[in-house]
């Protein structure tokens, strides 16, 4: 390594000033040697700590060079560090698929296992912008994590029941919470403060989405799904399309439509303005209907390759207590394909975003990633679950 003019004049003074700080008389000699060697550096070093005589006490003063030695040390670690976290994004990202745009899919081994609540954890939420994941469970709380490096962040607490379902806005600035004590607090993410609390269910508020930044829909066990403006608070109207307990949402991504089921077993689906009316109901499921899902954010298949579903934004997918999922074109109103690989529940779908692939949960303690142009299921992940929560 060259060292410039000026790097070797400060590394000679500090070496200088090391030696001198010693009770040595062999450092002494060095020093002295080094100071003849190249005196405009070691111009400007006292001899004051010099030890006078064989036996004297060395100085307890940290000279420049240690300093430095010790910064070189910390650096290391951190080196060390961001080489471990560096390594374990690389595992994460590794495994993608042949097709479809080159987004991975999940694959065991779990990176972090986060625990923390003290009962049932009910709904789960990825920030769309920060490393940030959120949880709601059966003990009231919403709790912040560091998906990344596994770390808990910090309790959000104001819910007096069972907490049901969370949602951030698109830009990842507020998040919306819903709960069994009938109410919909909504937290600014900046500061984690609970900013304003929607009433006006009357049973449990088993679901709820941001729209858009500025309006939210949720569902209900009142059977109603309801429409509220962020800024006012205010309920703007409300869907009585279905005639029993609401339990899942799913919203577009260009905020045009919004999708509803529940016991009822079929699906809503009605426009986000004006009268919000109903445009189509999916029937087929044969049990309550547990989660729904449109495709987050759609892409164009890679040149070369044919998508096998044309426009993705078109079709929705969900998952139900007769352990199937299905899934559905809006525009043509019918279900597409229907999958029974789980062996029990359904309990949660999401529609992969390149459109040919459908990860769902169930209550058979598996995540199967469903390739839909071949109708099968790629992977196979099992979890045996604790007896009891953390």
């Amino acid at each position: 390594m060259v060292l410039t003019e000026r790097q070797r004049r400060d590394l000679h003074a500090g070496i200088h000033e090391y030696l001198l700080s010693q009770s040595d008389e062999a450092f002494h000699r060095a020093a002295e040697a080094l100071a003849a060697a190249d005196p405009v550096a070691c111009k400007g070093n006292s001899t004051a700590t010099k030890g006078s005589s064989t036996g004297s006490k060395a100085t307890t003063t940290t000279t420049l060079l240690e300093k430095k030695w010790t910064a070189v040390s910390r650096l290391q670690k951190k080196v060390m560090e961001m080489e471990k976290l560096v390594a374990q994004s690389a595992k994460i990202h590794a495994h993608r698929p042949g097709v479809g745009g080159g987004k991975m899919l999940p694959h065991p081994p779990a990176v972090h296992t986060m625990n923390g609540h003290r009962g049932s954890i009910a709904c789960v939420e990825v920030h769309p912008v920060f490393t940030v994941v959120v949880s709601g469970g059966e003990d009231g709380t919403v709790k912040v994590w560091d998906h990344e490096s596994g770390q808990f962040m910090r309790t959000l607490r104001g819910h007096t029941n069972a907490v049901h379902s969370v949602s951030f806005t698109p830009d990842g600035s507020y998040l919306a919470s819903s709960s069994s004590d009938l109410s919909i607090k909504l937290w600014d993410f900046s500061t984690y403060a609970c900013v304003r609390t929607l009433r006006g269910h009357d049973h449990t508020v088993s679901s709820v989405k941001f729209i858009d930044n500025q309006n939210i829909v949720s569902a209900s066990r009142d059977a109603t799904v309801k429409f509220w403006e962020f800024d006012t608070g205010f309920c703007v109207h409300t869907n009585n399309d279905h005639i029993e307990w609401v339990r899942c949402l799913a919203c577009k991504q260009d905020a045009s439509l919004v999708a509803s089921s529940g016991n009822d077993t079929w699906i809503n689906v009605c426009q986000t303005t004006g009268e919000r009316k109903s445009i189509c109901q999916l029937r087929g499921h044969q049990h309550v209907v547990e989660s729904l899902s449109f495709v987050v954010h759609s892409q164009s298949s890679p040149p070369g390759q044919r998508n096998p579903v044309e426009s993705v934004n078109d079709y929705l997918v969900s998952g139900s207590r007769d352990r199937s999922v299905r899934l559905w074109s809006i525009s043509a109103a019918n279900c597409l394909s229907t999958f029974n690989f789980h062996e029990n529940w359904v309990r949660s779908v999401i529609l992969h975003p390149s459109g040919m692939y459908i990860l769902s949960s169930s209550d058979d303690r598996s995540i199967r990633v469903i390739d839909i142009k071949v109708r099968k299921h790629m992977q196979y992940f099992v979890q045996v679950l604790n007896n009891a929560f953390s």
